[in-house]
């Protein structure tokens, strides 16, 4: 519209304009979006874990979702049977295992030394000893995990290794039921040092010679399945902060590693 000489808009125009710039305005706000999504910094992930996993990856969780809260994060809790049923069945993004199922169609990095350790009820007459022999602990009872259980698949193997075997022995549904047990003097067990809270006056760690059994905590990614930008997020943080969330006699970070053969399987299924 020309008045005197100058040109200006109309009404509709000016609503045109207007609405013209939240249009873009959106798109821009989406642009933003999008990025935040490829950087993991929104979105959602499942990661699925064993049970005595509980106990250690809220420290790496509790800080992470303090950085991102606009990520949504799923936890899946159960026996490492449970846990190997969704990982065949690809219910999750991202798992954790310290003995990992078979690799061939998955990529692994440890991050966590999971060390086992015999526990006794604090008042044991070996609690003071300086060193033990498993040979004279295995005449009494163990209270184990139930079977396919990896602690005991790893003690079981780590017995048969050094020729013992057990004897009588008490199956319990749970780590607690077992620390509960012990304490109580029903027998020994071996566990996680991760089990143990950081005040045990009820339990002593017997100092087993050829202990502790050396295992690690690993995070497992299917390399048939896509990784969301927010689980690669999560596995940047953890490789960048574990050194801040755990004790330092636990650290065993070989996530950098994993990131890397995740980057090449990503350029590898999209050439």
């Amino acid at each position: 519209m020309s008045r005197r000489g100058r040109l200006e808009t109309t009404e509709a125009g000016t609503e045109l304009y207007r609405a013209s710039r939240e249009v873009l305005g959106r798109f821009d706000d989406f642009e933003d979006y999008l990025v935040a999504l490829r950087g993991g910094e929104r979105g959602r992930f499942s990661i699925a874990l064993v049970n005595t996993a509980q106990y250690v990856l809220p420290r790496l969780l509790g800080p992470y979702s303090q950085v991102f809260p606009e990520v949504d994060v799923t936890l899946h809790i159960g026996n490492r049977r449970q846990m190997l049923t969704r990982f065949e069945r690809q219910d999750d993004d991202l798992y954790v295992f310290s003995h990992p199922p078979s690799l061939a169609h998955a990529l692994a990095g440890r991050f966590l030394r999971n060390p086992l350790v015999v526990i006794a009820p604090r008042g044991h007459a070996l609690a003071t000893r300086e060193r033990v022999a498993m040979s004279e602990l295995l005449r009494e009872r163990f209270l184990l995990r139930e079977p396919g259980s990896a602690t005991r698949m790893l003690f079981e193997s780590w017995l048969q290794e050094q020729g013992l075997s057990l004897g009588s022995s008490l199956q319990m549904a749970s780590n607690e039921a077992i620390r509960v047990g012990v304490a109580s003097g029903m027998g020994l067990a071996v566990l996680s040092e991760h089990v143990l809270p950081p005040e045990h006056s009820d339990l002593v760690i017997l100092a087993v010679d050829g202990l502790p059994i050396e295992s690690h905590w690993q995070f497992i990614v299917r390399r048939d399945k896509r990784l969301p930008h927010a689980a690669q997020g999560f596995l940047r943080f953890a490789a960048g902060h574990l050194d801040e969330c755990v004790e330092p006699r636990f650290l065993c970070n070989e996530l950098d590693g994993l990131l890397g053969r995740l980057e090449v399987a990503g350029a590898a299924s999209s050439a």
